[in-house]
């Protein structure tokens, strides 16, 4: 199983490669990165290289060009550890039902200004977050339970829409969702009541780290106080529906005196 899993993922990014692959950008750079492992490896560029081997074997590695090579594939994976992953072994998505706008760069702030009596939970994801993809069913779930007319949930990408997690709301609110793979906020679950941020999980340190959180079912019904906000956003519409509708006043007809009608004339 060890060996099949990074054949299937090979297999099925390969559509990917050969796209981009066609475009002479990458061509090269690979060209490029490749250059020196060629021109080390392959006779006879290579008998022309000097080498501090001990053998004198000028078309193999020493050992400080191994630990600059190591050094430098370790900073490459760390920097591009999102691409990697979403090339190698992209998670599966969650196709279930659920009960959640998708919001975009443009509409997640007209959609928290549109009317402040509507209470929002808005999860900031990215699609190649295993954390992300291991919450989707669990807030799905919460979603069908606890979704009502003042009570809506709602999903922003925000490793597609980067800018929404830096931009600033007016006044005391703010997104800031660190979208870097080293950082633990992603997911991250925000409160908007009002218009602005109630609360958020996991909840973000003096040092801007995030305070470790378990993004489990009933840690958020608890945190979030979802049954209180349901009753409350019930009652709320309820008490809408009861408001009775004006009646319209009834337009008495004028009459026009004798008088005017020959002054018409």
């Amino acid at each position: 199983m060890a060996v099949l899993a990074p054949l299937i993922a090979l297999v099925y990014s390969v559509p990917r490669l050969s796209r981009w692959l066609a475009q002479p950008y990458y061509l090269l750079s690979a060209l490029l990165s490749a250059a020196f492992l060629l021109v080390r490896k392959l006779p006879p560029l290579c008998h022309g290289l000097p080498t501090q081997r001990e053998d004198g074997n000028p078309c193999d590695f020493d050992w400080r060009e191994v630990e600059i090579l190591m050094f430098l594939s370790a900073i490459v994976m760390m920097k591009n550890r999102r691409s990697m992953f979403l090339m190698t072994c992209k998670p599966p998505l969650y196709m279930g039902p659920e009960y959640i706008k998708y919001f975009n760069d443009k509409t997640i702030d007209e959609e928290l200004e549109r009317d402040k009596r509507v209470t929002w939970i808005v999860e900031f994801f990215a699609n190649w977050s295993n954390d992300c993809q291991s919450f989707a069913p669990i807030y799905a779930d919460l979603s069908l339970k606890y979704n009502c007319t003042g009570l809506n949930f709602g999903k922003v990408d925000v490793g597609r829409y980067t800018d929404v997690s830096t931009r600033e709301l007016s006044g005391p609110c703010r997104y800031k969702v660190s979208t870097s793979p080293l950082t633990k906020q992603l997911p991250t679950l925000i409160l908007f009541q009002g218009g602005k941020e109630a609360m958020r999980r996991p909840q973000i340190d003096k040092k801007g780290r995030a305070v470790s959180w378990t993004f489990s079912e009933e840690n958020v019904i608890r945190e979030f106080n979802l049954n209180e906000l349901y009753q409350r956003a019930k009652k709320l519409s309820k008490a809408g529906d009861n408001i009775p509708e004006e009646q319209p006043v009834a337009s008495t007809p004028t009459t026009v005196s004798d008088g005017e009608n020959k002054k018409d004339k």
